[in-house]
């Protein structure tokens, strides 16, 4: 960006100060080409970080999202969709569903995209919160006669025009949860309104765990929560360009995170892909009216907070595509260790397939049952959206177990890369860690690092404890299964099978 206009996103800015300045992004490599020269302030360890794109241990996580150009270029029938107002060609991750083929290529996508990464790619939840924007936006409009909905396909087509990535910035840290966000002593831990002019709004607070957080172009802030009469600075939805005054950005720690920083790929198990997490702290930051959903409408906010459930709780099919990796690394190190037609070793591959698949037809069938809302936009069945995401919580944690069943300890008591490649030590490790003859010790070593890597170490984070609280931790999906059984419907079929007279 030129200076004139980073000076004016380090203030006010009109929306038109944004996007006149961005370059459509075509390939990945133009989109790592956009995360360049951005004066973001980033810290890691303690210490700003100049360029992130450049830090070693970023960069995985970016490649991670580059990944989501390169499929829409390479595969454009899963990876790209006609969008809805502009009639183009667009990035599937940007575009709304409306209709349950939508969802279910959707679903296929996000499979494939774990499949290629072995990680969190990182737009799931930016294109979720695009697609609950599209009905809340009309629904409010409906109810208070406000332009939001209007507002914001003027936003999506341009964001579908320049191609670019948007962040959801939905969990707050919330402080004392037994209290309301008014409630708070410290009120900033809820995002809220602070200010207000002419031209837009002030908005301070901060969203936690934000995924690919520093490798978007923009942040949907949206609340976490229902809200009350009393929350109505709370009630805040805007699009937030990432360089805009006023945020700092704070690095997540992942297991095993620093290996990216050492010598050598194989100790990292998979060098190539990471997920990214960090704290956003927003002091004061402006919003443009033109980039604003939802202003004190608080009734919406549950609602909200529900439909983005919905989406995104089968979104997590993405750890089939993880899962797949992991039944594959398995099967690889059985047959590594001479093991592959062992009948047990058999009988856990087809298990751990059987909890995979399980994952992937929960959400397959939440698409196929979707819904269209009043805006057009179509949403997942939320029964089976939920029953997903619960499947979630539990089976990439047995699919883990088993794979470490399969890999036996050495997995955790491997020499580094550079014992390996010693003068000293080399030849030793490589005739006492062999495996199979005809299998190069290095190949083993390299499953052994990547079984590693997904079950303990880095990428870890996104295909078990991301897996557990991601969208809601367990106990969410269980209020939400409560809230949809219909246990009286189930009752009165019962009764009337058993011969129990009932009213009906």
């Amino acid at each position: 960006m030129n200076d004139m206009v980073q000076q004016k996103l380090r203030s006010q800015y009109s929306a038109d100060d944004v996007w006149q300045q961005f370059t459509p992004i075509v390939t990945g490599d133009d989109y790592v080409a956009s995360l360049r020269g951005r004066n973001l302030k980033v810290y890691l360890f303690g210490e700003e970080i100049a360029e992130p794109v450049d830090h070693p241990m970023i960069w995985p996580s970016i490649n991670a999202l580059k990944a989501t150009y390169d499929l829409a270029t390479a595969e454009p029938e899963l990876a790209s969709a006609k969008s809805h107002l502009s009639g183009e060609q667009i990035n599937r991750f940007l575009h709304i569903p409306h209709s349950a083929q939508d969802l279910v290529l959707k679903n296929r996508m996000q499979r494939k995209m774990g499949q290629i990464t072995g990680t969190c790619f990182q737009r799931c939840a930016g294109l979720d919160s695009i697609s609950v924007m599209h009905s809340i936006t009309y629904d409010i409009d409906e109810a208070h006669g406000t332009q939001y909905h209007q507002r914001f396909l003027k936003f999506l087509e341009r964001l579908q025009k320049h191609n670019q990535i948007i962040a959801a910035g939905m969990t707050d840290p919330k402080g004392d949860r037994s209290k309301a966000p008014h409630e708070q002593a410290d009120q900033d831990l809820f995002m809220r309104v602070t200010g207000r002019n002419e031209n837009g709004v002030f908005v301070s607070g901060a969203k936690a765990h934000m995924t690919g957080g520093l490798n978007s172009h923009w942040i949907m802030v949206l609340p976490t929560m229902r809200l009350s009469d009393q929350d109505r600075d709370f009630a805040i939805i805007g699009a937030i360009p990432l360089q805009a005054e006023g945020i700092t950005y704070i690095y997540g720690r992942q297991s095993c995170d620093t290996r990216a920083m050492e010598l050598g790929d194989v100790d990292k198990g998979n060098a190539q892909y990471a997920g990214q997490e960090v704290l956003a702290v927003f002091d004061n930051v402006f919003i443009p009216w033109d980039h604003i959903f939802m202003d004190g409408e608080y009734e919406f906010a549950a609602p909200m907070v529900e439909r983005f459930t919905s989406y995104h709780r089968a979104s997590y099919v993405c750890k089939t595509g993880l899962g797949d990796v992991m039944v594959g690394a398995a099967a690889t190190i059985a047959e590594y260790n001479g093991l592959e037609k062992v009948s047990h070793i058999r009988d856990k591959l087809v298990e751990m397939t059987h909890l995979n698949e399980t994952i992937y037809s929960s959400s397959i069938a939440s698409a196929h049952e979707s819904k269209p809302l009043p805006s057009g936009a179509w949403i997942n069945d939320s029964m089976l959206a939920n029953v997903c995401k619960h499947n979630v919580t539990r089976f990439p944690y047995e699919i883990s177990r088993l794979a470490q069943d399969l890999a036996g300890g050495l997995m955790v008591t491997l020499p580094s890369q550079q014992d390996f490649e010693s003068k000293d030590t080399g030849a030793l490790l490589d005739k006492y860690f062999k495996g199979r003859e005809d299998i190069p010790t290095a190949d083993r070593v390299k499953i052994l690092r990547l079984i590693e890597n997904m079950t303990l170490g880095r990428n870890a984070v996104g295909y078990l404890t991301e897996s557990l609280h991601g969208a809601g931790s367990p106990q969410a999906q269980r209020i939400q299964i409560l809230r949809g059984m219909d246990v009286e419907k189930k009752k009165w079929h019962a009764k009337k099978l058993a011969g129990i007279k009932q009213v009906d």
